[in-house]
């Protein structure tokens, strides 16, 4: 068991939509996802994560941003902030930076510049980052309609396809071994 074994998940809806309880039950969670949540918001919100001393913090927003018309340059630089916040005021957290998720693929090219600079900036502020875009986005940047029926939340599949990457990420930034669980694998659909 890790000496701090509290963990606060950060960000929006997508956030605030799961169960993490149920998913690690070995931790002592705290759900900080906000429906609707920006960039902004979550830099206003940095003092209830502080004031939770957590061991580890799992930071996944952006989305609703691009929606509000913020530009690159905007979100890029908030996260920055959040970062560099999160690591002055939390100096023995680990921290996992989770990319921006796909969602429209009118959004993916700005999705991937966002994601091309937080992931270049992570590793200055001992940051651990997860790339979601293997796991759930097409060819064209959008989030895979196996996965959601709006085009930006998950629906159950959707947030098993994110476990899959999200347990094993877990388990690396804790320097844990791999556990001896199910693998989660997303389902094969049209036959194949």
């Amino acid at each position: 068991m890790l000496e701090n074994p509290t963990i606060v998940f950060l960000g929006d809806s997508l956030t605030a939509g799961a169960d993490w309880q149920k998913y690690f039950g070995d931790y002592t969670v705290h759900n900080l996802g906000v429906p609707g949540d920006t960039t902004d918001g979550v830099k206003d919100r940095l003092d209830e994560v502080v004031a939770l001393d957590p061991g580890t913090v799992v930071l996944l927003i952006g989305a609703n941003d691009l929606a509000k018309r913020r530009s690159v340059e905007h979100v890029v630089q908030n996260i920055e902030t959040i970062l560099v916040t999160l690591r002055n005021e939390l100096p023995d957290a680990e921290i996992l930076l989770q990319s921006v998720m796909p969602r429209g693929h009118e959004y993916a090219a700005e999705i991937c510049d966002i994601n091309r600079h937080i992931w270049q900036f992570a590793s200055s502020v001992r940051t651990h980052y997860l790339d979601l875009w293997p796991a759930l986005a097409l060819d064209d940047g959008e989030l895979n309609p196996a996965y959601t029926t709006d085009r930006l939340h998950l629906n159950a599949e959707g947030y098993e396809a994110w476990l899959s990457e999200l347990e094993p990420a877990l388990e690396r930034v804790h320097g844990l071994p791999p556990k001896s669980r199910p693998i989660r694998l997303p389902e094969l659909r049209g036959g194949f």
